[in-house]
């Protein structure tokens, strides 16, 4: 994967960058040979949307484990969340307990995103500089109570300051009205194990105005936006009106609301829960042809995990289940195995999974392409092969996945990080190697 090509290369590699990319009959014998017969040899993934959890809730996920659960996955660079971790990354000094936490454990590059909550508008600047990557906030309820959601009120004061600062503000856009209207007209806990509840309970409404919302604020700071896993098909109208409009505006959705449909749901299956909600097959659909026009610009994991005791399973209870979804690991076969099956091709692939996130964060010019002078982040993967998601090859922290038990199409055989292989076919062949990267700062 060349230049956004698929084609017969040769590519070297020299202190851990991209020296050049040859045609086939040009390989010298003067160096290690790894050969990729029947292979694909892509550009690392690049994950922008990563939820480790570490301090404080490392029992939910941690470095060390979420960042071999990329490197299975043929992800070579993560960004992780603001939020589930404690303290919550809204302040310098949390972000120096998150990136102290972080020493030695990493065996991937990693980023970090800053939160807005409200009141921290004076410690952006001082996240920014210290090299977070861009902003995080809810506009409804996080989950958490040390990541508090914002108003439009907060906004306004915050979202000038990022556009100062050339900050991007990523949104978790849902907002309370709809939710809490949907919620009221709740039929009690008889009803939480079904699906279709918890499906009601999350309305595309509250997505629908948030993007309104966001994209007015945006127009009116001059603020950079990015709406994270979108689900809600009702607003990729106005968000493609937005971007014809030359809105400062990117969207993200997920693996899962590409892969699964509410309808297939059963009831008290508690590891599909998620927010906002997977939604039904001709939602899905639209987000795939939103793909398809670049209304959507890049797929992410948003990887939530969580304790299972927490997901409630034996209650099977959806309304109280903690909302998330463990899949860092598998962005790529889930993907490839959709994609592939309507027809899109491994460059779109490579633009989703590693191009567009790496452009997200600031980071394309080392990572997201195989490019001479970039890191050589490298996966090679099997396109044709196929393989069953087990608990026993899965390296999340914990194994709940809805996942589970589902065949799936593209097997990564082998994963470098600036050139030393650090996953070969199921082994893990280094010492955590991977590096903090700060964002470029002038």
């Amino acid at each position: 994967m060349f230049q956004n090509k698929l084609i017969p290369a040769s590519i070297y590699v020299s202190a851990g960058r991209i020296a050049a990319v040859t045609g086939l009959e040009a390989i010298t014998s003067d160096c290690e040979i790894v050969e990729a017969e029947d292979s694909v040899v892509m550009p690392g993934l690049v994950d922008s949307h990563v939820h480790v959890n570490e301090p404080g809730r490392t029992e939910w996920e941690g470095f060390a484990t979420a960042t071999r659960a990329a490197a299975a996955g043929g992800v070579t660079t993560i960004v992780d969340m603001p939020l589930n971790c404690i303290p919550a990354t809204t302040t310098l000094d949390a972000l120096n307990a998150k990136l102290a936490a972080a020493r030695g454990k990493l065996m991937v590059d990693t980023a970090f995103w800053g939160g807005v909550v409200p009141g921290n508008t004076g410690e952006l600047s001082k996240l920014w500089n210290a090299g977070v990557v861009g902003f995080k906030c809810f506009l409804v309820h996080s989950g958490v109570d040390e990541f508090p959601n914002v108003t439009e009120s907060d906004l306004r004061a915050a979202m000038p300051e990022l556009a100062r600062l050339g900050a991007m503000l990523i949104v978790h856009a849902e907002v309370p009205g709809p939710i809490d209207l949907a919620c009221c007209q709740a039929q009690g806990d008889s009803a939480n194990r079904s699906y279709e509840t918890f499906l009601q309970s999350r309305p595309r409404a509250a997505e629908n105005q948030a993007v309104d919302l966001m994209i007015r604020l945006s127009r009116d700071t001059g603020c950079r936006i990015h709406i994270v896993h979108h689900s809600s098909s009702d607003a990729l109208a106005t968000l493609r009106a937005a971007k014809t409009a030359g809105a400062q505006l990117t969207v993200e959705t997920c693996p899962h609301y590409l892969h699964f449909a509410a309808e297939d749901i059963p009831d008290g299956a508690t590891e599909f829960k998620c927010c906002p909600p997977i939604r039904e097959r001709a939602n899905r659909e639209q987000l795939w042809e939103a793909l398809r026009d670049g209304t959507i610009d890049m797929v992410v994991s948003d990887h939530s995990p969580c304790p299972p005791d927490m997901k409630l399973r034996e209650q099977g209870d959806f309304m109280k289940a903690w909302g998330g979804i463990s899949s860092l690991q598998l962005r790529l076969p889930v993907m490839w195995t959709e994609a592939n099956a309507r027809g899109f091709g491994i460059s779109q692939l490579a633009e989703w999974l590693c191009a567009a996130p790496s452009r997200q964060v600031g980071l394309a010019s080392a990572k997201g392409s195989i490019s001479i002078g970039g890191d050589a982040d490298i996966v090679i993967w099997n396109p044709e092969r196929e393989f069953l998601v087990a608990p026993e090859a899965i390296q999340h922290r914990h194994k709940l996945t809805p996942y589970a038990g589902e065949t799936l199409r593209g097997v990564v055989e082998k994963t470098f990080l600036r050139g030393q292989m650090v996953y070969d076919d199921g082994e893990f062949t280094r010492n955590p190697s991977g590096e903090v990267l700060p964002r470029k700062i002038n």
